[in-house]
Order: structure tokens, then C-alpha cells, then sequence
């Protein structure tokens, strides 16, 4: 009896030593990575500055003095519409883990049961949804350069309420939400197909809808405040690399750091092959070239920031400076299309061709980081077509509809008068600027 009551005992204290340790490696297993966390939390934040100041800033320095408060409040109303869409229901239909490959479903609605991990990642659930709440919101506030000096504001929030649930959600679920461009292969680390893309093929439709401001092209309609574009473009710059540097969803060298370096690269080349053919077309390089040269450049290597290395990111730097700076004059200027800040020319054109050339350009024989099991150089380029082909064809037809189905009622262009007077005073009953 004895033996049996030591034996027991010794069964039971074993039990009580063991126990706790091994809720602590569950614990320890199931538990957010807090580097990673600290990271993602951070690149959050920088990707949010992008839009509130860094846009707000690059759009305001670049419209004439008696708009730019205008374009502050626009970026800024877009950015609380489409957070409270974003968490209301526009994350679980962009990423609930159930669903089909078009759209999710509302499991996630109101950020609900938010607090596991996120499946195949080291972060949580709630914090991956913060990150990509912050590209939610910077996408539609893109367009605004497309529409500036002329749409009315009513109008303007609507349509960017309305586009980003039925615009940037499917696409977001179709390319990072697991659904059917994912499934075909396509890759876009950052959003030059979801972001850049949609933004950039929508802002040219959207600038067709509302025709030209008055005068133009005929009257010189010159930035007030270069000063301000440069300063908005180094918070663009600055943020962007929580913008792709955050998309590695992990503090790691392989991941975040490679891609803030290729981003950077990027941006420093096309800003420097913006600056040369400004000498050699204008015979001066010019503040906004700068800058609009290293945005070129930052929305180039945004797709291919997870894919290519240096060599990569020079060549997607100087094609970016090359083709989007040829883009604006010909868009501009021959088609005399007003899309009054180069959205389409600059950032839909970068995007797509990022999203195209990362094909070639992952290779290792250069520097790249190589393709998935399975896929090709060839293969890789089909799907990376279809996606771009799909995704901007999808964009246009509800940008369309969701413009027109708004402006019958809310008018889509202020009146000629308050475009005279400028949408400051007529808007917003407010001045930008107090001379006196």
C-alpha cells in the first residue's frame, strides 16, 4: 500500500512539474512575434503619415493657392470615410479567412474576432488589419489628383466610399486575400496592381467624367508651393518604406530590410533620370521634378520590392523616370487629357509597369529573389498580365458606374463661378492662406 501511495504521489508531482511548462510552449508557440509586432505597428503609422501629411502635402504644393486647403480636407474626409468602412465590413470581405475566391464574408465585420494570429504569419490578426487599413486608405485619397480644382466635395466622399467597397476590396481579396489572382500565380508585394493600378486607371476615368478645368491646357496653371510638394514627396518617400518595407510582415532582413533598401534605390534613380531629361527638354531641373521622378520611382518598385534586388530596382528606377516622365507630357499634352496632378501617368503607369517587368527581373541570374515552386519566367509574365489586364478593366467599368450613379445625387463639378473663385472659399468658406 505503501508503494502504491509513492508511486501515486511521485505520478502527481511529475504531472504539476510538467504541466505549466508545457502551457508555456503552447503559450510561447501561439503568441505574436512582439519584434514583428512592434514593426508592423510601426509601419502603420508611417504608411498613414503617406496619406495625412505626405499627400495631403505633394497634391496641396502642386494646385493653385486658392484650392490647397481643399485638397487637405479631401484627403483627410477620405481617410475617416474609408477607415470606418475599412472596419466596419471592408476588411472581412477583403481577408475573413472563409469565403470564396471573389469576396469574403462578414465573419470579421466590426474587426470581430480579431485577436488570434494571423494563419501562416507571426503577427495577430488585429494588427495585420491595422496595416492594411492604412493602404485602404491611401488608395482612393490617390485619385484626389485626378479630380483637384473642380469636384465638388459632397460628391467626392461619396464616390470614395463607394469605390473602396466595391473597387479595393474585391481587388484586394483577389490578389492578397487569397482569391483567384493569387491562386493564377500573380504577384504584387505592395500594391502596384491593387493600390497603384486601380488608383491610377480610375483617376484617368474619373478626369474624362469631369473634362478639363477652365483654361486648360491654354492657361499656365503653375503649383503655388513647390516647396510644399517637395516636402509632402520626402513624406511620401519616407513612408513608403513602411508602405513596402511593412508588406514582409516580419522585422527581418530577408524581408523588410531587403525591400526598404530596393524601394529607396528605386526612387533616388528615377528622381535623378527625372532631373536629366527636365535639362535636356526644359533646360532646367526643377523642385517638382524631383519629386515627382522619386514618387515615379516609389510606385515602380512597389510590386517588385519583394522580388528583385539592386540591379533590379536601378533598372525599374530608370525605366520609371524614362516612361512615366514621357507619360505625362503625352497625356497632358498631345491627348490633352486633364488629369490635373499625373495620377494615371504616374502612379497607374509605374504600378503597372512594375507589376509587369517584376517578371524578368526576379530572376537570380540578376540579384532577384527568384519564383515560386512551379512557376517560370514565362509563366510568371502571363499571370502578372492577366492581373494587371483584369484589375485595370475592372476598375474603369465600376469607376464609371459608381461616378455617374453618385453624380445623379450628388452633382459631380462645382459651378464655373466657385471654380473661379476657387474651392477654399467656395467649399469650405475658409482660406489656405492669409496674405493680408
Amino acid at each position: 500500500m505503501m508503494r502504491f501511495w509513492a508511486k501515486a504521489v511521485s505520478a502527481a508531482t511529475a504531472m504539476l512539474v510538467t504541466a505549466p511548462a508545457f502551457a508555456q510552449e503552447v503559450v510561447a508557440e501561439a503568441a505574436p512575434d512582439s519584434g514583428d509586432t512592434a514593426w508592423i505597428l510601426t509601419a502603420s503609422a508611417l504608411v498613414l503619415m503617406m496619406t495625412l501629411p505626405g499627400l495631403a502635402l505633394f497634391y496641396g504644393g502642386l494646385v493653385r493657392a486658392k484650392n490647397f486647403l481643399s485638397v487637405l480636407v479631401q484627403c483627410g474626409a477620405i481617410a475617416a470615410i474609408t477607415s470606418l468602412i475599412w472596419i466596419v465590413a471592408g476588411y472581412s470581405l477583403a481577408f475573413s479567412s472563409t469565403g470564396g475566391p471573389i469576396i469574403g464574408n462578414l465573419q470579421n465585420a466590426m474587426f470581430a474576432d480579431m485577436f488570434a494570429m494571423r494563419e501562416g504569419q507571426s503577427i495577430g490578426e488585429l494588427v495585420f488589419g491595422l496595416f492594411q487599413m492604412t493602404f485602404a486608405i491611401i488608395t482612393p485619397a490617390l485619385i484626389v489628383g485626378a479630380w483637384v480644382e473642380r469636384a465638388r466635395f459632397g460628391w467626392v466622399v461619396a464616390f470614395s466610399a463607394l469605390w473602396s467597397l466595391l473597387v479595393y476590396v474585391p481587388v484586394a481579396r483577389w490578389v492578397w486575400g487569397n482569391g483567384f489572382l493569387f491562386d493564377l500565380g500573380v504577384v504584387d508585394f505592395a500594391g502596384g496592381i491593387v493600390v497603384h493600378t486601380t488608383a491610377g486607371v480610375s483617376a484617368l476615368v474619373v478626369a474624362l467624367m469631369l473634362g478639363k478645368r477652365q483654361g486648360f491646357p491654354r492657361t499656365l496653371m503653375l503649383p503655388h508651393s513647390p516647396s510644399l510638394t517637395v516636402a509632402g514627396a520626402g513624406l511620401l518617400w519616407v513612408g513608403w518604406f513602411g508602405f513596402n518595407g511593412g508588406s514582409a510582415l516580419a522585422a527581418s532582413d530577408e524581408g523588410a530590410a531587403t525591400a526598404i533598401i530596393v524601394t529607396h534605390l528605386a526612387a533616388s534613380v528615377a528622381a535623378l533620370v527625372w532631373l536629366g531629361l527636365e535639362k535636356i527638354k526644359v533646360g532646367k531641373p526643377t523642385a517638382v521634378g524631383f519629386a515627382t521622378g522619386a514618387v515615379a520611382g516609389l510606385a515602380t518598385i512597389t510590386p517588385a520590392s519583394g522580388s528583385v534586388g539592386p540591379i533590379g530596382a536601378i533598372i525599374l528606377g530608370i525605366v520609371a523616370g524614362i516612361v512615366c516622365f514621357y507619360a505625362v507630357r503625352l497625356i497632358k499634352g498631345k491627348l490633352q487629357i486633364d488629369d490635373s496632378l499625373d495620377v494615371f501617368a504616374v502612379h497607374g503607369v509605374g504600378g503597372i509597369m512594375g507589376s509587369i517587368l517584376l517578371a524578368f527581373l526576379a530572376s537570380e541570374a540578376i540579384g532577384g529573389n527568384g519564383y515560386a515552386e512551379g512557376m517560370t519566367m514565362g509563366s510568371q509574365l502571363v499571370a502578372q498580365l492577366v492581373g494587371v489586364g483584369v484589375v485595370a478593366a475592372y476598375s474603369a467599368v465600376v469607376t464609371l458606374i459608381v461616378g455617374y450613379m453618385v453624380s445623379m445625387i450628388l452633382p459631380m463639378r462645382v459651378s464655373e463661378e466657385h471654380e473661379r473663385d476657387g474651392l477654399d472659399i467656395s467649399s469650405h468658406g475658409e482660406r489656405a492662406w492669409d496674405l493680408d
